[in-house]
């Protein structure tokens, strides 16, 4: 299992090349391609094109993007550097609006840069690949801790429901919404896993159902409007799903298709947990109301993965990427720090006070 996770590590740093290298997600399953991107318009274009994916490590390539612009930056002195950073931190921040964790990550290694203003240039910068590989490792503990968390809830044997992709290639490793799936593996659990293709960028048929094939997970692929007959059937008891933005109130917004999935499961009454580090809680939002919505090209849904379109030419189309779940319908949150339960306002907040 470890073995399998350090293969598909999705996010690196090759600092002797003035380098970000990253696993090609939008060539998964059929190919398994790093990149390695040297210039800030291609690190800006794979996080647009979902080259890198999965809010977690958004994140952590955007920490090494700007670290990166920092490095080549030619100043001589504190504050060029830190204008040659504000720019690409401002550049990267354009990528995607709605996952925090990039601008999360981004505001974090400002924050770095300010506290070791005082040093020389050179340090500043070494300062800056420190923090960068610091967000990369606290990631990998966190997804492990949630993990851990989340198989407290869960019993040896379940079918559990997942959407999208919130596995070890959109972390630094094991995955927030997989973890629990990783870590039974290792210990016998035999879950059976029912993985949502979701449409229409298939992160479930080509992402999930691709790594947990390859860890020995016992997954079946099913398409989105299928959750409601397995559901039916008792074959999930459970569903676990990521996520890339938590409200204060608890809303969640994650991959679109997932707030179906929660109504769905309320209505079986089979309990829905959303994974989230805490760096994707964000206390300053208060509801699902004030989260940005990205929306996407047309093209994802009319022609993207077909030979020929499968939609008449020039249809007006909606692809919003992410729906928000509203937190009336999430059983637990569950955090590196714990499993935080309704009401979501006053538990979420309890987890930064610890």
């Amino acid at each position: 299992m470890g073995n399998l996770l350090e293969a598909i590590q999705s996010v690196r740093l090759d600092d002797d090349n003035d380098a970000l290298v990253l696993l090609d997600q939008t060539l998964l399953p059929n190919e398994k391609v790093f990149v390695e991107l040297k210039e800030m318009e291609e690190i800006w274009e794979a996080i647009y094109h979902l080259k890198v994916r999965g809010a977690p490590a958004i994140g952590i390539a955007a920490a090494y993007g700007v670290y990166l612009a920092a490095k080549k930056s030619a100043a001589e002195n504190y504050e060029q550097l830190y204008a040659d950073f504000k720019q690409a931190k401002a550049y990267l921040a354009s990528s995607r609006p709605t996952a925090v964790n990039l601008f999360w990550a981004l505001d974090r290694m400002e924050k770095r840069l300010v506290k070791e203003k005082d040093k020389p240039v050179q340090a500043i910068k070494t300062a800056l690949k420190d923090e960068a590989e610091q967000i990369r490792a606290e990631d990998e503990q966190v997804c492990r801790s949630i993990g851990e968390h989340a198989l407290s809830l869960l019993e040896p044997g379940w079918g559990i429901l997942t959407h999208c992709n919130a596995g070890t290639i959109a972390t630094a490793k094991y995955g927030t919404a997989l973890a629990p799936i990783y870590l039974g593996q290792e210990r016998g659990y035999n879950f059976k896993v029912y993985a949502d293709e979701t449409r229409p960028l298939l992160q479930g048929a080509r992402l999930t159902a691709w790594e947990l094939r390859e860890a020995g997970v016992d997954v079946t692929l099913i398409c989105d409007n299928m959750a409601s007959i397995v559901m039916k059937e008792g074959k999930i008891q459970a569903v676990l799903v990521g996520c890339d933005r938590v409200a204060a109130n608890g809303d969640t917004a994650n991959k679109i298709g997932t707030s179906g999935v929660a109504i769905l499961a309320k209505y079986y009454q089979i309990p829905f947990y959303v994974c989230a580090p805490l760096s994707t809680i964000d206390m300053a939002c208060q509801t699902g109301d004030e989260i940005h919505i990205e929306l996407r090209p047309a093209e994802e849904i009319t022609t993207k993965w077909y030979e020929k379109p499968m939609a008449p030419q020039g249809i007006k189309t909606y692809n919003p990427a992410f729906d928000v779940t509203d937190h009336t319908l999430i059983t637990a949150i569950i955090t590196e720090k714990g499993i935080a339960y309704p009401p979501f306002r006053d538990s979420l907040a309890n987890m930064f006070k610890e």
